[in-house]
């Protein structure tokens, strides 16, 4: 009889637990609680340069991914849960942000990483989070890295990559600005490695003329600039940080050499540069750049109007800039994944919720997501500053990463729903 109730006990305290580890999600097959979340929260984390050599403009992002997060969480989060984002800072410094990504999976126990910021900073990381099985979500970064399902499954793009965006900036340079000689300048990492290689896809090795690096702890590009300046470029094609955008269109007029710029979307966000060139903020006129989501000047947009109402709301009502855009995408893409995965949150069903794609939100080009895609954006739209305003021309373009054609991407884009928040 004693026996019988031990067992009666044991069993009700077992179920008691079972109950429990399931109501605050259990780790994939494991049992136990799921790292960063309970039955009220979703704790996540991200690594971003808050200072340092790229924290122009991009400063700015994590805080506008928080603020989206504020805006679901008012209204009533995420399957009853509220989404909590630590943002560390790493100063664009590889070495800190290993430091910080350990803290924030080892020591705050996050559920997952967000839109870690930059290809020389979040490449050392990857393997890091892949052994702890940690998700990987939507990296800040353009590089090919993050497209390696067998290698990393849980790590995911979100950028066009920047193969993509060389090809399309050549393919613009190629059917509009024919004959003319072509330079290059870009990171000394993946980030210009992979730009130029996009370049040379469409015009050929021979069709760039000049190719200069830089590395973001010297700021001095007046070499390169010159090195362009004596080969006669005409049209110069950045894949730069929006700091050395600046630095070089900045440079380029002190040495009275004013080509045609091109440059990639990360360092292209009209705003962040005339802040950075302030009464040479002129300098911009006509730049052309390359842009995946709505601009941050056309107030007709319903994505911009609901942006700006959560900017308003709860960011302090800082200056709205393509930063913000950015940020407030990805919070939206995150908020459409959780809601996917479901009420029994596990990192395993995250990831899996992301590798289903067809997640549609503010972007003009297609989300590639799927089981053996992990590339975020598959293509964009070229922007021109006239009159100190930034707005698109042109069709949205869609290509691949490989010899595959520059295509028109037709399709319409979607609207917000009626409250701002994605429902599955």
């Amino acid at each position: 009889m004693r026996s019988t109730a031990r067992r009666g006990l044991a069993f009700a305290s077992a179920l008691s637990l079972l109950l429990t580890a399931t109501a605050c999600g259990a780790d994939d097959n494991s049992g136990q609680p799921v790292p960063g979340v309970t039955d009220t929260e979703i704790v996540v984390g991200t690594h971003m340069p808050l200072t340092g050599p790229a924290s122009a403009g991009y400063s700015k992002i994590a805080p506008a991914t928080k603020a989206y997060f504020d805006y679901v969480n008012a209204n009533g989060g995420v399957h009853g849960r509220k989404i909590t984002y630590k943002i560390m800072d790493d100063g664009y410094n590889p070495a800190t942000t290993q430091q910080v990504v350990r803290q924030l999976v080892l020591q705050d126990k996050v559920f997952a990483i967000l839109n870690g910021l930059g290809t020389p900073t979040h490449t050392g990381v990857l393997d890091f989070l892949h052994t702890n099985r940690v998700p990987d979500l939507f990296v800040a970064s353009g590089s090919r890295s993050w497209d390696q399902p067998d290698r990393y499954p849980g790590t995911f793009g979100f950028n066009p990559d920047y193969t993509v965006e060389g090809k399309i900036l050549a393919n613009h340079v190629k059917t509009e600005l024919p004959g003319r000689k072509v330079c290059f300048l870009g990171q000394d990492d993946d980030f210009g490695r992979d730009a130029l290689a996009g370049v040379e896809q469409v015009l050929g090795a021979d069709g760039v003329v000049a190719r200069q690096t830089y590395v973001t702890s010297n700021t001095n590009v007046a070499p390169q600039i010159g090195a362009f300046k004596s080969a006669g470029c005409e049209i110069v094609i950045l894949a730069t940080v929006p700091g050395f955008t600046a630095l070089s269109v900045g440079t380029a007029a002190r040495l009275g050499f004013s080509p045609q710029w091109l440059v990639s979307n990360v360092g292209a966000d009209h705003p962040t540069l005339a802040r950075q060139l302030g009464d040479s903020a002129g300098l911009l006129e006509g730049l052309v750049g390359l842009n995946y989501l709505p601009m941050q000047g056309d107030s007709a947009d319903p994505w911009i109007q609901l942006f700006t109402k959560v900017n308003n709301e709860h960011n302090g009502g800082v200056e709205f800039d393509g930063n913000i855009v950015y940020g407030m995408a990805v919070g939206y893409l995150f908020v459409q994944v959780l809601q996917a995965a479901g009420r029994d949150l596990t990192r395993e069903s995250l990831v899996q919720a992301v590798g289903r794609g067809g997640y549609q939100g503010p972007g003009v080009a297609p989300l590639r997501f799927s089981g053996t895609d992990h590339s975020g954006y598959g293509g964009g739209r070229l922007s021109r500053v006239s009159g100190a305003e930034q707005s698109y021309f042109g069709p949205t373009y869609e290509t691949d990463d490989s010899d595959g054609p520059v295509n028109e991407y037709t399709a319409p884009p979607v609207t917000p729903p009626g409250n701002g928040v994605p429902t599955v």
